[in-house]
């Protein structure tokens, strides 16, 4: 009992860092050591990913302090992630520095087509990079940087691994991954399988079906130019009940396909570094509310064109300049046919003042079809003096409305209820503001706390809308009430943050390790508008999400947990509730198999067996247990 007391304690994995004072990361274009830019980041290893108690990437970020990961369905079926109790349409994430951010919908921003072994690192920027990164970046940016992007001439081996795994609902469950290196190149192809019959709901069960395949080449040119290319699909088909509403006709399932390219090309020479990237996704997303009724078909495209250069201005300045194009299209007989074109330009500046002082600015112009000219400015300082680092960020935001927000509902020829888009909205905009402290000690043992605020105009949220107060009412019932798309005319959000991130060698062979992370977040928001709108009456008020990784030897002992507290929900016509809080606790046994270069695995998701969804009435699994083997590294 004890032990599993242990597991459930505020613990989560860091990567394999052996020196918190030299984590180099990439959240402002230009790679810099993570005291320098004044800003709150996480960052996980790839190398450890397998070895968390999660069966999903959207599982393994909800152990990342200060990230709420809200789930719909297990397994990677949906989850909306947020940070800083933004919404979940304010989070960009971003794959090699190319944004992943769906047109459609925010729901469906967690479909990363990677392969768990293909990942390096998870970089997690809390907080707005707007000014940076562009419209999305509000709350916070997670960025996900693959062993193609990170090509280093020490990492010349071949690798190979491949697993399975099995439980209960059905369980089933594999994964396949080669990487081919040698001193220039690095070719990878990686595959994964994701199956149950999920557990009993009403009249149907929570199965999901969900696959991605992809391939990565990467080569160093001659005249030190370097080409990195990917391609990926990724098919996710699972059952959808109450997904988006909380009404007892729904038995909805849902079918979501989407496909990925994207070309690199880099040019380094002794004093700049040039970036070019050109990426294309395209999503098929078919929607069923119940079998006998006509489903929503959405087609969506992305188009993005980016450049970015890098120059060393003098000894201690770098600038770094760029331009950027997207274009989205949606083709749909839910939300009709639309076109829009986006274009930004900036340019960041980072000093090294001397005494420890780290200045970082930056300033971008948008433009976009939606909403014309906007100026986003941000500003970062770091001071750090033996152990300790004071930092602090001021930064402009701003949002667009997506696809359904605007749209959602438009060309039924009848709605008699549900949630309506909105043509008209308006762009968000928002400043932040956050301020706080990290000491380091013994290089092994980081801890922060922070504060912070964001002061927001014009968000966009659903709220109830009877018919009277629709802007559009043509294929309305008059009477009814509606879920309507609409700006809120100012919502405050302020946040206390702690985070501890521990990693250290218990005996001088290594064979003893304890990696952990932890994090507290605090939030309040508070709206002048009077009726509560849906999602930021959702997020958590107090969230705590941790692991902690054991080894010994051969043996790795890993627990998970997250704790949770918001506003409590109801709706009577599902028999559906939301209590005021949770506690999810994992747990995860593996022993390794050395002379077969394997291991094997026995694992628990909801050790406790707790009653819990993060979202009114997409109900979550109970206790889950499985087992399985993994081959390779």
């Amino acid at each position: 009992m004890r032990l599993l007391l242990l597991l459930c304690m505020p613990f989560s994995l860091i990567g394999q860092v052996k020196d918190l004072d030299s984590i180099v990361i990439t959240a402002s274009l230009h790679a810099e050591h993570e005291k320098e830019t004044g800003r709150n980041i996480q960052v996980v290893r790839g190398e450890w990913l397998r070895g968390l108690p999660a069966m999903s990437i959207d599982e393994l970020l909800r152990y990342i302090p200060g990230v709420e990961v809200q789930q719909r369905g297990p397994q990677g079926s949906q989850a909306d992630i947020l940070i800083r109790g933004g919404t979940f349409q304010q989070v960009l994430l971003l794959i090699d520095g190319v944004r992943l951010n769906d047109p459609l919908t925010g729901h469906f921003n967690g479909y990363l087509p990677i392969h768990p072994s293909e990942i390096d690192r998870i970089e997690v920027l809390k907080g707005t990079a707007a000014s940076i990164h562009g419209s999305d970046a509000i709350g916070g940016v997670i960025h996900v940087i693959t062993k193609s992007a990170a090509l280093t001439a020490q990492d010349t081996q071949h690798r190979f691994s491949a697993g399975m795994e099995a439980g209960a609902m059905g369980l089933r469950n594999a994964n396949g991954w080669w990487r081919m290196r040698t001193e220039h190149s690095s070719l990878s192809v990686g595959a994964t399988s994701q199956n149950a019959e999920g557990p009993a709901l009403r009249g149907t069960t929570g199965y999901f079906h969900n696959h991605t395949v992809g391939i990565a080449f990467a080569r160093s040119l001659h005249a030190d130019w370097r080409l990195s290319l990917r391609s990926a699909m990724d098919l996710r088909d699972f059952n959808a009940q109450n997904y988006y509403t909380t009404f007892r006709s729904d038995t909805a399932r849902e079918r979501v396909q989407s496909t990925w390219q994207q070309l690199h090309l880099l040019k380094s020479a002794g004093g700049y570094t040039l970036h070019m990237d050109v990426a294309y996704k395209a999503l098929e997303d078919v929607y069923r509310f119940r079998p006998m009724v006509t489903p929503n078909q959405n087609r969506t495209r992305m188009m993005v064109a980016q450049a970015y250069l890098l120059l060393r201005a003098e000894k201690r300045t770098r600038l770094t300049t760029g331009l950027q194009y997207i274009r989205r299209t949606i083709r749909s007989n839910d939300r009709g046919d639309h076109t829009l074109d986006h274009a930004a330009a900036y340019l960041i500046a980072a000093h090294r003042l001397g005494g420890g002082l780290h200045v970082n600015e930056s300033l971008r112009i948008d433009w976009d079809a939606s909403y014309g000219w906007v100026l986003v400015p941000q500003a970062n300082a770091s001071w750090t003096r033996s152990r300790l680092t004071l930092r602090g960020s001021v930064g402009n935001g701003i949002r667009d409305a997506d696809f359904t927000e605007r749209y959602n509902n438009f060309k039924k020829p009848l709605v008699a209820s549900g949630s309506i888009g909105n043509p008209w909205l308006r762009t968000e905009r928002s400043w932040s503001y956050e301020a706080g402290a990290d000491y380091r000690l013994h290089q092994r043992l980081k801890a922060s706390i922070g504060a912070f605020r964001r002061s927001q105009q014009d968000l966009i949220d659903w709220e109830p809308t009877p018919y009277a107060q629709m802007p559009r009412r043509e294929n309305l019932v008059s009477g009814a009430t509606y879920a309507l798309a609409t700006n809120l005319s100012s919502v405050q959000t302020s946040g206390l943050e702690f985070d501890l991130q521990y990693d250290r060698s218990l005996d001088e062979q290594g064979r003893k390790r304890l990696l952990v992370m932890a994090g507290l977040l605090l939030l309040d928001s508070k709206s002048a508008d009077k009726t509560p709108s849906f999602y930021i009456s959702s997020h958590a008020r107090a969230l705590l999400n941790a692991s902690v990784i054991y080894r010994v030897g051969d043996v790795d002992l890993n627990g998970s947990m997250v704790w949770k507290r918001r506003n409590a929900q109801q709706a009577a016509a599902i028999g559906a509730d939301l209590p005021r809080e949770y506690l999810l606790c994992n747990l995860r046994l593996r022993y390794a198999v050395r002379p077969m270069r394997g291991a094997v695995f026995v694992q628990a998701y909801n050790l406790f067996d707790r009653n819990f969804s993060d979202l009114l009435g997409a109900q979550m699994p109970g206790r889950w247990l499985s087992m399985g083997l993994q081959f390779g590294q």
